[in-house]
């Protein structure tokens, strides 16, 4: 009986701590140092929220830089990759449906070099960065879409080199550009 006692008082104890105490010393801690990334990292523009800066979006707007694909067609609750492996003729088959629609998008010729972003999905399904390779594909759509004269449309290539992201610590991973941040930056133009 002894022993129950103390796993009781133990569980209860722990409940306590890990269940309402730490969740609420991390929600004051975030909130008070870290104010953006404890609200879910929003970007608003013109008064109104646009997205989180750490979720992809579906922009399908050909006045818009899309996103690179996403295995949960950007729903964020069942956030995953394709689990497909480099064997898989379903992955195969995605791969060449996602360049085709790319190409053809883009208005690209079927045998240039797509960068991998351009056509796998991130591990989560919602990465919100793009190569800048994968960008530089895009302006052309977008200056024609939106009838960009010569100087707009490098005004655009400027903007996207412009907000293009350094490699975390400066040599982990390969420079990126947030979408969404690009597409507002696209909109004040």
């Amino acid at each position: 009986m002894k022993t129950i006692m103390i796993s009781i008082r133990l569980l209860t104890a722990m409940t306590i701590i890990t269940g309402i105490i730490y969740p609420f010393l991390i929600l004051v801690l975030g909130s008070t140092f870290f104010p953006l990334k404890a609200s879910g990292s929003l970007i608003e523009f013109n008064g109104n929220i646009r997205g989180s800066e750490l979720i992809a979006q579906n922009f399908d707007n050909i006045a818009y830089f899309t996103s690179r694909p996403s295995a949960s067609n950007y729903d964020p609750l069942p956030s995953t990759g394709s689990n497909l492996g480099p064997t898989s003729h379903r992955l195969k088959n995605n791969i060449d449906s996602i360049k085709k629609s790319y190409t053809s998008f883009n208005k690209l010729v079927w045998n240039i070099q797509i960068p991998a972003d351009a056509l796998f999905s991130s591990g989560s399904g919602l990465d919100p960065h793009i190569s800048l390779e994968n960008a530089l594909l895009q302006v052309q759509r977008i200056s024609d879409a939106r009838r960009f004269n010569e100087a707009k449309r490098e005004q655009l290539i400027k903007l996207t080199y412009g907000i293009l992201e350094k490699p975390f610590a400066g040599f982990l991973g390969e420079p990126v550009i947030n979408v969404l941040k690009l597409n507002i930056e696209l909109d004040k133009l």
